[in-house]
């Protein structure tokens, strides 16, 4: 068994998300900010901007390459020829394609998609109640990441668009300095913008995926796997299940998202399309080209994500309670 430190309520964890104690390398006296207090979420969000931002920039040849399958996949048949055709018409730094939009636009979303999730799962859990939080936790969980997800993609659709154009579109513009003043002449906001349905349908299920299945793998880790309590364990054994868990996550969420991922792709390449007409195009086997590529992609991206943020938590001393544990209440009544 592990001490309690305090008597400082039950708090929500970000890493191993859910109810029950602090880390045992520091009592809640010892934090520098009180969970769920301002300058808490507002570092939350910091730690997302940092997490996918780095992340997607780190990742954009592979992503290039990914996007370029999806749209012209006679010329780009798979990851190792699309990266030679790729080097041989552009040259090692068309390999860097698009890096600006990216890391503008995922450093946002990471801003929104990790502090707003705090946020919610926090109101959320009050709206339940400590018992029926824990009993419907996933649900929470699924809940709080797709409503910050939601406010997430408004923030990214801009960048995203611009991003694809740029990649899949070598002759149209080479810099976001020359893709956004050509885009808004051609179409308006609506360049921007009329990829945030799609968005949605490809991010929201990833981040309901990624945070669920990422909350509830670290707890079965520490449950089946690691030979004791997550409260014993170092910082650095601590982050080693955290990547683990992100890259099971990651998977999943690369499986789930990736046929909207593929209109994304398209949609944002052509002008005048809409959604549904590019859906019907690409039929249902078009829509899963370049998955091998993304699962490389988004399972160690998902892992890095959540070993950068919980790694940032660690760092600036911020409230990281374990995995979920049953309420007192509960358990009088077993």
């Amino acid at each position: 068994m592990c001490g309690t430190h305090g008597s400082r309520a039950p708090q929500a964890s970000s890493a191993g998300q859910g109810w029950g104690r602090p880390w045992a390398a520091a009592s809640p006296e010892e934090y520098s900010f009180e969970y769920g207090s301002p300058r808490y979420l507002l570092l939350c969000g910091l730690g997302g901007m940092l997490s996918c931002g780095l992340t997607h920039m780190a990742i954009v040849p592979l992503d290039l390459v990914k996007c370029r399958m999806q749209v012209d996949p006679d010329k780009y048949k798979g990851i190792f020829s699309g990266f030679g055709v790729t080097v041989r018409e552009e040259g090692l730094r068309g390999l860097a394609r698009g890096w600006a939009p990216t890391f503008i636009g995922y450093s946002l979303q990471g801003f929104f998609k990790f502090g707003l999730y705090e946020v919610f799962k926090i109101h959320y859990k009050k709206l339940l109640g400590e018992e029926k939080a824990y009993t419907w936790r996933t649900t929470l969980y699924l809940a709080a990441s797709a409503s910050a997800e939601f406010f997430a993609d408004v923030a990214l659709a801009p960048m995203e668009a611009v991003k694809v154009r740029v990649q899949t579109q070598p002759d149209y513009a080479r810099t976001l300095r020359e893709a956004v003043p050509k885009m808004y002449a051609e179409e308006g906001l609506w360049a921007f913008y009329k990829g945030l349905a799609p968005l949605w349908m490809r991010q929201i299920p990833y981040t309901m995926m990624k945070f669920a299945c990422f909350e509830r793998t670290v707890e079965a880790l520490y449950k089946y796997v690691v030979p004791k309590p997550q409260c014993e364990c170092t910082k650095a054994e601590q982050l080693g299940v955290t990547f683990v868990a992100g890259y099971i996550a990651g998977v999943f969420c690369a499986i789930v998202s990736h046929p909207a991922d593929s209109v994304v792709s398209v949609l944002n390449k052509e002008k005048g399309s809409t959604a549904l007409e590019v859906l019907r195009r690409l039929g249902p086997l078009g829509v899963w080209k370049g998955l091998f590529a993304r699962i490389i992609m988004i399972g160690t991206l998902t892992a890095l994500q959540w070993f950068i943020y919980d790694s940032v938590k660690v760092y600036l001393n911020l409230p990281r309670p374990p995995i979920a544990e049953e309420p007192a209440s509960l358990k009088k009544h077993k």
